[in-house]
């Protein structure tokens, strides 16, 4: 048995998706996620041109040797582009060799170390009242965990606020087309000020602690909008709001910053879902600068990638929290809870639905109830593609925002 197939399929319902189908020479097919917000096409050329004519008689079985073949073999390593190409041939490798054994693709990773995956969904509103009435309907569904973002005084469009209410499709949609849903020709710009935002953003979840109690789990990201002394000052200012962590305060691409923030607060951090290696983690781990990774299985190399960190991170008694965004595909958030589901070190899963047009295309089997995810018990990684469907939907390009201070500056968004 072998490869003898190998396809790139982009997809737009509502948003854009690169899939990868590999189909074995006795016709079983495994499905993989490769989508890369915004850059999309660029992991389409990697993967057709470069990656999947290698593949082509390879044994499906040896997913190891092939994920060091890719990874190794072509000399420039890592990389969001390499890296989400690699995931989608690793997902769809594990796809594969979980249909052929008729198990879902946990019991393959060790088997369950939980019954159900805690989630936190996300939680916004222009206003304080808007946020407020969110996040109590939220609760009154069982859900214990929600990322807070809120509008800022003074400002416009904010990262992570949307128009959203309890039981609704979270319509928070950062990859942008033109206004009349044609093809964007640039990202849009938005306007930040770090200063409005210290100065007010505790003071959300002081009232939100005294209004909700602290039953509630709270997340909230600042973006990696903030420089290493000012994410110390907002860490420890939330100290007494008992946070459950602060997601990405501060860019982390130079791990070390991370240290000035340590020291200043015992508020937990997580970052990493613009990671891709477990490189781009070793000083954090090692020094336990952070609590909870955040990379997708999309953009770290897939299964065998992103288990490779975790495994690494539990050394240190660091938990996972695994990117589920919209922006990666129900194949890759399905890929993500087989993982959670074996670790030992599960800390929490991020949970964004998909819109009813993405699930049309992507036929799932993973379930949400009571603010638990499952990635059910069907062979493989429990999702299919209907490529019929899928053709209807053509490429649309759509970029994320770019960020600019109140005098002009290019910023981080």
């Amino acid at each position: 048995m072998s490869i003898e197939k190998v396809d790139v399929i982009v997809t737009s319902p509502g948003r854009n998706f690169v899939t990868l189908k590999i189909t074995t020479s006795d016709g079983i097919v495994g499905w993989g996620d490769g989508t890369l917000n915004g850059r999309e096409l660029a992991v389409v050329a990697y993967l057709r041109d470069h990656v999947g004519p290698t593949l082509i008689g390879r044994n499906e079985d040896n997913i190891e040797d092939t994920w060091q073949y890719l990874y190794r073999g072509p000399y420039w390593r890592r990389g969001p582009v390499t890296m989400a190409s690699i995931a989608a041939v690793d997902m769809a490798l594990w796809d594969i060799k979980a249909k052929k054994a008729g198990v879902p693709l946990y019991q393959l990773l060790g088997g369950a170390s939980r019954s159900g995956l805690r989630a936190y969904v996300h939680a916004s509103g222009a206003t304080y009242e808007d946020l407020l009435d969110v996040i109590r309907g939220y609760m009154a569904q069982g859900i214990t965990a929600v990322r807070v973002q809120t509008g800022i005084p003074g400002l416009g469009q904010v990262y992570g606020v949307a128009s959203s209410k309890p039981g609704e499709k979270y319509n928070y949609e950062p990859a942008l087309r033109s206004a009349d849903g044609t093809a964007a020709t640039r990202p849009a710009e938005e306007t930040w000020d770090s200063r409005a935002y210290l100065n007010y953003m505790p003071g959300v979840f002081k009232r939100l602690r005294e209004d909700l109690g602290t039953e509630i789990r709270l997340l909230h990201d600042g973006h990696h909008r903030l420089t290493p002394i000012e994410a110390a000052r907002l860490a420890r200012e939330l100290e007494p709001c008992d946070l459950f962590w602060l997601e990405d305060p501060t860019p982390a691409e130079d791990q070390t910053a991370l240290r000035l923030v340590r020291r200043a607060s015992t508020t937990p951090l997580a970052t990493g879902e613009v990671f891709n290696s477990v490189f781009d983690y070793q000083t954090l781990i090692t020094e336990r600068l952070i609590d909870y990774v955040r990379s997708s299985v999309t953009h770290a190399g897939g299964v065998t990638g992103l288990k490779r960190i975790l495994d690494f991170a539990g050394i240190y008694g660091i938990k996972s929290g695994i990117h589920g965004p919209t922006d990666v595909s129900p194949i890759g958030m399905a890929a993500g809870l087989h993982i959670d589901m074996a670790i030992h070190n599960f800390g929490i899963q991020e949970y964004m639905p998909h819109s009813e047009e993405t699930l049309k295309v992507f036929h799932t089997s993973y379930t949400f109830k009571n603010g638990f995810l499952h990635p059910g018990d069907t062979p493989g990684l429990g999702v299919e593609l209907d490529e019929e469907l899928a053709a209807a939907y053509p490429y649309t390009a759509a970029y994320l925002p770019v960020n600019r201070l109140t005098d002009g500056t290019m910023y981080d968004w």
